[in-house]
């Protein structure tokens, strides 16, 4: 500990405790209210996330807390099974987790296609914007991506009306965008650690009280235990719903996908301890089983936090631990204040997070490694939004299985005729599986009658199932052309998968 202070690790973690907390806190409460739930809740969480989880991670300057990209899920969990299952299903996610990372599963959890990964990012964000855009106008979101675009036309034509607070919110909201657009383009060098966010909700929350203009405001209870909700046996019980039990499962993995391409971004940003991605899952099920617990919103590993405390200089997993201290000290002490905060300030955020989060300039770099990693990373996007993100991450994962097997399957299939009539060979380079099975059926189509095909099958890898019956039932059916397949069938054989080979 002395050598903590000595080497001045102290003052450097203070700073980025101070950085990530102010980062932190609009968007606790601002990701609680896109979430369908109340901003305490999203406070809880990034307590939970500093206090407990910063203690015990294994990705020291990681900083975990509610995330944008679980606040798609939450909405539509508490829209179609109210706020009481919200509990029970964090609380079985985290113990989700817990086991696979007690089981070393950890390192699993990063075998996702980077480009599906991409893709659901992109389409959580085009749905934050998509709701995000109805709260900037004081109004409620729909429930689903498609209806929160064909319902915005008449959220704007209500709002430009001059019915309810629509407008002056909607002010509030782009003045919050514009104000953090520029902080990132004009602000000097020695201010880069304050957050643009920070600086909106500041001015936009002086300029409402300022001129006492109507908007929604914030609402935090005035003591946070307040918040709490404990679950109940009746509400646990719920858990033995199919429903529940696939919701805690989309939970568990896609925080910990999200949690561990994050905590692998950090490692990049800096030259310190690498991320042991087993204890780092662990440390997150025991964050989520407390906010569970609590009745609090779902956490993962967050890379804007993450990066705020990389770029301020932090150096141990004290800075993680001090931010959260700081959110409970401030909801404690100055919830007052946060009362004052408009609603549709916090919506300009995750708006200008969402459109942050799309980036369809990942297209590019994506097709770099083939134009069918791009086409996965849009047809993910487009299906999240045109479904549910469940629906659309599944997608994705089919796709990109279906572009392994076509890769995997590349077959090379060639006819040679023989000077010597009445003689063939049939050339197969590669791997000869059921994708193929078409390509090869042409081609024995194409045989002569009355020939004799030889089977040359020196670069042939390997062979499945559906096109050893292929030949074998062309071998069978051959005299009646008058062909004859030459083929060494116990050589061809062994080249299937999972048969026995010779000692």
């Amino acid at each position: 500990m002395r050598a903590y202070f000595s080497h001045g690790l102290f003052g450097r973690d203070f700073l980025g405790s101070v950085v990530v907390f102010l980062v932190a806190l609009p968007l606790c409460m601002g990701i609680a209210i896109a979430s369908g739930m109340p901003p305490a809740t999203g406070l809880i969480t990034g307590i939970i996330g500093g206090l407990v989880v910063g203690a015990i991670a294994g990705s020291p300057l990681q900083v975990s807390g509610p995330a944008a990209g679980l606040a798609v899920l939450v909405f539509e969990l508490v829209r179609e099974h109210g706020i009481v299952a919200l509990g029970p299903v964090v609380l079985l996610a985290g113990v989700i987790q817990i086991a696979a990372g007690l089981s070393r599963a950890g390192i699993w959890f990063r075998m996702t296609s980077p480009a599906v990964v991409a893709g659901m990012l992109s389409g959580i964000g085009v749905l934050i914007v998509a709701s995000q855009a109805h709260v900037m106008l004081d109004a409620l979101p729909k429930a689903r991506g498609l209806e929160n675009f064909i319902a915005l036309p008449e959220a704007l034509r209500t709002a430009f009306s001059g019915e309810g607070t629509g407008l002056t919110a909607m002010m509030v909201g782009l003045g919050t965008i514009a104000i953090m657009l520029g902080w990132e383009k004009l602000r000097p060098a020695k201010l880069r650690f304050v957050p643009g966010a920070l600086l909106a909700v500041v001015a936009l929350t002086a300029a409402v009280q300022a001129f006492g203009l109507n908007v929604n405001k914030v609402d935090v209870p005035s003591n946070l235990f307040a918040a709490i909700t404990l679950p109940s046996l009746t509400s646990l019980g719920g858990l033995l719903e199919p429903s529940l039990i696939v919701a805690a499962i989309t939970f568990a993995f896609i925080a910990s996908a999200e949690t561990l391409l994050s905590a692998a971004a950090v490692d990049r940003m800096h030259d310190g301890a690498r991320t042991n991605y087993d204890r780092e899952l662990t440390a997150q099920g025991v964050g989520n089983v407390l906010c569970g617990f609590l009745g609090a919103l779902p956490m993962t590993g967050v890379i804007v936090r993450s990066a705020a405390n990389v770029q301020a200089g932090s150096a141990t997993r004290m800075a993680t631990i001090m931010h959260g201290g700081w959110i409970l000290v401030f909801a404690m002490l100055l919830p007052w204040l946060m009362r004052m905060t408009p609603v549709a300030c916090l919506a300009g955020i995750l708006v200008y997070t969402g459109v942050k989060m799309i980036n369809f300039k990942q297209v590019k770099s994506l097709a770099i490694y083939g134009k069918g990693t791009a086409a996965i990373y849009v047809a993910t996007t487009v299906a999240i939004v045109a479904t549910d993100l469940l629906a659309g991450v599944l997608i994705g994962f089919a796709l990109s299985l279906f572009r392994l097997a076509l890769l995997s399957s590349r077959l090379k299939v060639d006819l040679d005729h023989h000077d010597e009539p009445g003689h063939a060979s049939l050339h197969l380079e590669g791997s000869a599986t059921f994708l193929k099975v078409p390509s090869m059926a042409r081609t024995l189509e194409r045989v002569p009658p009355n020939t004799r095909l030889q089977l040359v099958m020196d670069r042939l890898h390997h062979v499945d199932q559906a096109c050893l019956e292929l030949l074998r039932d062309w071998s069978r059916n051959a005299s009646t052309k008058g062909c004859e397949l030459v083929v060494d069938w116990q050589e061809l054989e062994l080249r299937v998968e999972g048969v026995k080979r010779p000692a």
